[in-house]
């Protein structure tokens, strides 16, 4: 099969090779999907680089897809060929008691699939093998690009703000990077659940999206002051929930703006790691800083039913083919995406 592969790390694209690998084979419990479509995520630059942690060489990126079941294991029941599927991102040896009970991110043997998995396992690629429980039903109402572009960052978000901020009818909502993958997805969720999102985005053309998806207040960081916004809409209350995933370059003005009693919740650091507490903030605000990871299955499939449902929609800002995917990481790592950007095999 054909497969986008490095075999070392770089800060540059030039490591990306489109070619021939072995198809993979299933295991007892595996299943082998013929892609139809694969997203880009964050997390293929960082593997690319081998930074912040090494990935297993030589390496096939790509933690969504959605696609056809091919084949499947002998123990699988769940799933046969023929199936529509879309890739669940979370790896786990499905048996321990943080697996069973529906944490499987708390699983000693948890990998982000198509990140820390490997050698030579992701999702782009004409064929990938994932673990029964990983091959999800694709919702019926969307196409294959579209699908693509939901699993991890739709899930994601979910699980940031509906399990771990627990938001809620009226709450102001600060989403940074709102135009972005998580963004887009963190806007209509915080809507559905009558919450009131605030927009942060860098450009007039991220503005009219974010407006699309029914964002009423959106802050355009390129030249009006993030808090003085806040505090404006706000009237100096502070925003409710700050739905934080850039990390550094952002941590500190999340604290300031984040209210008394209200919360911070955080799913990575696409700026940097090294992000500065004023702890007075922390300790006298008494605000709640949350980690929160990829979801769960169940996580997944919840968020998915509203997709199925008409009641959240996927924002594809560019649709390119595998081989073209130098070009792809470095529009992502621009910062001029829209949504997400989504291969489709040549």
């Amino acid at each position: 099969m054909k497969a986008v592969v490095f075999d070392s790390y770089s800060e540059d694209t030039d490591v990306l090779a489109y070619r021939e690998v072995d198809d993979p084979e299933p295991g007892p419990t595996d299943v082998i999907i013929r892609v139809k479509a694969a997203a880009l995520n964050f997390n293929d630059i960082w593997a690319r680089r081998g930074r912040p942690l090494a990935v297993p060489l030589p390496h096939i990126s790509g933690t969504d897809a959605a696609g056809v079941v091919e084949a499947v294991g002998a123990a699988v029941t769940t799933v046969a060929p023929g199936d529509e599927v879309v890739v669940h991102a979370g790896h786990s040896c499905r048996v321990c008691a943080a697996c069973t009970s529906g944490e499987e991110f708390f699983c000693r043997e948890f990998k982000l699939y198509g990140f820390q998995t490997g050698p030579l396992v992701g999702t782009q690629a004409e064929y990938c093998r994932v673990q029964e429980a990983q091959a999800v039903p694709k919702p019926g109402n969307v196409t294959w690009e579209e699908a693509a572009a939901l699993p991890l960052c739709l899930a994601t978000s979910w699980r940031m703000l509906v399990t771990r901020a627990r938001i809620r009818l009226g709450d102001t909502v600060l989403v940074w990077g709102a135009a972005g993958g998580l963004g887009v997805y963190a806007i209509q969720i915080a809507l559905l659940a009558g919450a009131v999102p605030i927009a942060v985005v860098g450009s007039a053309r991220k503005e009219e999206l974010v407006t699309s998806l029914g964002a009423e207040h959106v802050i355009n960081r390129s030249h009006q002051n993030v808090a003085d916004e806040v505090a404006r809409l706000t009237e100096k209350a502070g925003v409710d929930v700050v739905f934080e995933h850039t990390g550094q370059a952002t941590w500190a003005e999340s604290v300031r703006v984040c209210r008394w009693g209200g919360t911070i919740v955080v799913c990575g650091a696409t700026s940097g790691y090294e992000a500065q507490t004023d702890l007075r903030f922390l300790w006298n605000k008494q605000q709640n800083h949350l980690g929160s990871h990829v979801a769960s299955r169940a996580e997944t499939e919840a968020a998915l039913e509203l997709v199925a449902a008409g009641r959240i929609r996927p924002v594809i800002g560019e649709v390119v083919g595998l081989s073209e995917a130098p070009r792809a990481h470095k529009l992502m790592e621009s910062g001029g995406l829209l949504g997400k950007l989504v291969y489709v095999v040549d």
